[in-house]
């Protein structure tokens, strides 16, 4: 996928609503939008999930095929192997451009520290930073009671250690409304050079309705790319985070 590609929007489809036994919707290229006016969900807070782990058919898989070539291989200790293995690290940032109807722009995201406030603006907060993928994910608040301060908020996700690794992973971000079925964006397509994504886009439309649209467009810069994707026109700077320890 270029950078521009899918920014033709086709008509709006509906869709099933959340499978029984899980309670959920996937919002696909086909599928790819849904009204949380219209689920009775546009009140309260939005929780919206960030969660990653790394492709299983990627660990152990360099190693095998080498180990074919190389019989030897098998002779050396298994800390020798696995230092020779090329492993990632991913720390996947979960991110909100938002704008409020008043004008007021900006971003809630860990870089800078910029976590935001659920009860005054933006109405929405970043509950910490998951630094190595841990199951629970980076978590967000987002206040829909006051919904009517709201113009849009675009949810994106980006790789903090400039490492192109979205291909290495297996990324979701879910919406959990405050009634209704989860709400479930898969980030699983091959973008090997991809350093940033925008995930989702929650916007108020015409009749104050709420809508959530599935994005996933991949691009290969940061935030101040998806900034010019999107038309928000802020200023960015080069950020960095303290060091922590596992």
């Amino acid at each position: 996928m270029g950078l521009f590609d899918g920014l033709r929007r086709g008509h709006d489809v509906q869709f099933d609503s959340g499978h029984a036994a899980t309670n959920a919707i996937e919002l696909t290229k086909r599928r790819a939008q849904i009204s949380l006016t219209k689920q009775d969900a546009a009140t309260g807070h939005l929780r919206v999930n960030l969660s990653w782990r790394m492709r299983t058919s990627d660990i152990g898989g360099p190693q095998r095929e080498s180990l074919l070539r190389h019989p030897l291989r098998a002779l050396k200790p298994p800390e020798v192997v696995g230092h020779s293995q090329s492993m990632v690290n991913v720390d996947l940032d979960l991110g909100c451009l938002y704008e409020l109807q008043d004008g007021t722009k900006g971003v809630v995201q860990p870089l800078g520290g910029y976590f935001g406030d659920v009860n005054a603006a933006p109405y929405v907060k970043l509950s910490g930073d998951d630094r190595f993928g841990s199951g629970s994910g980076e978590t967000m608040y987002i206040n829909l009671d006051h919904r009517d301060n709201i113009k849009r908020l675009l949810v994106f996700v980006y790789i903090y250690d400039q490492t192109p690794a979205f291909d290495r992973t297996h990324a979701s971000v879910t919406l959990y409304p405050s009634s209704g079925p989860r709400i479930e964006i898969h980030l699983d397509e091959r973008q090997p050079q991809a350093r940033s994504c925008a995930v989702v886009m929650i916007e108020k439309i015409k009749n104050d309705e709420i809508i959530v649209r599935r994005e996933a467009k991949f691009v290969y810069g940061f935030q101040a790319e998806l900034d010019r994707l999107y038309g928000w026109g802020l200023q960015w700077g080069r950020g960095y985070k303290t060091k922590v320890e596992r």
